[in-house]
């Protein structure tokens, strides 16, 4: 089964603003999103997220593996896969880690793709992997626990720039699995799969301050990456397409 952690998520107390998007929540089992759209679409957003996550725990249940691997894994051959299941197998591949490390990122897209169908602006947040397709800018937050800066710092999102999936990773927050001792993993780019996947190798690789930098430089080097920022404590790095804002 798919595990992503429960219990209050405070740091959706930092919410991107814009008051023109309703917000609503939704939760398939351990999979709970917060969404933002023209209108509430719920019975839209429940409908995706459970066709996602069958799509992946049927494909657990034929190949096992899937679910445990710490490192990039092939597709079975002579597989007709889901789209879903395949991004998470390339987004795997390209950060060097197993396919579940894109897991939240990957329905976070699925959801957010589906619902752009139906309205002009879509956010959808999944345990700290968010997919926007926007057409007003937004200003994320950043949530790095204990460290100085969250609360203080956040994203300007272009809408230009959007869909886009701005996705967080953390050795010292929530239930994730990481070998790091991030307090935030960042990284942008249009794949949410991709940059779930990116941010995890990324907080993998922070273990001490002087890690943040090569960290941060290898993350924009993947194929695909538009932008990462480490944070370990009071000290930051970032590369690439990162537009930092203050906040409060």
């Amino acid at each position: 089964m798919i595990q992503e952690g429960l219990g209050e998520r405070t740091y959706r107390s930092f919410e991107p603003h814009g008051a023109r998007r309703v917000p609503f929540r939704v939760r398939v089992s351990t999979t709970d999103l917060y969404l933002r759209a023209d209108r509430d679409l719920s019975a839209d957003a429940l409908s995706a997220a459970r066709g996602a996550r069958r799509a992946v725990e049927d494909h657990i249940a034929r190949f096992p593996g899937f679910e445990t691997a710490l490192s990039p894994l092939d597709p079975p051959p002579n597989e007709e896969l889901p789209q879903i299941v395949t991004s998470m197998y390339a987004a795997g591949r390209a950060a060097g880690v197993g396919p579940m490390a894109a897991v939240a990122g990957a329905i976070a897209g699925c959801v957010g793709r589906e619902l752009r169908a139906s309205s002009s602006e879509v956010l959808v947040e999944n345990g700290g992997d968010i997919y926007l397709d926007l057409q007003h800018e937004a200003f994320v937050g950043l949530f790095a626990g204990r460290s100085a800066f969250t609360g203080r710092l956040g994203f300007r999102v272009d809408p230009k720039r959007t869909p886009l999936s701005v996705c967080t990773s953390s050795g010292t927050v929530g239930p994730s699995l990481s070998f790091g001792r991030a307090d935030a993993a960042v990284v942008f780019g249009p794949d949410p799969a991709l940059a779930d996947a990116v941010a995890t190798a990324l907080g993998n690789r922070i273990r001490e301050t002087a890690d943040l930098e090569p960290a941060v430089r290898w993350a924009l080097g993947v194929p695909g990456v538009l932008g990462a920022v480490g944070v370990l404590g009071s000290a930051l790095a970032a590369r690439g397409e990162v537009e930092f804002i203050e906040m409060g």
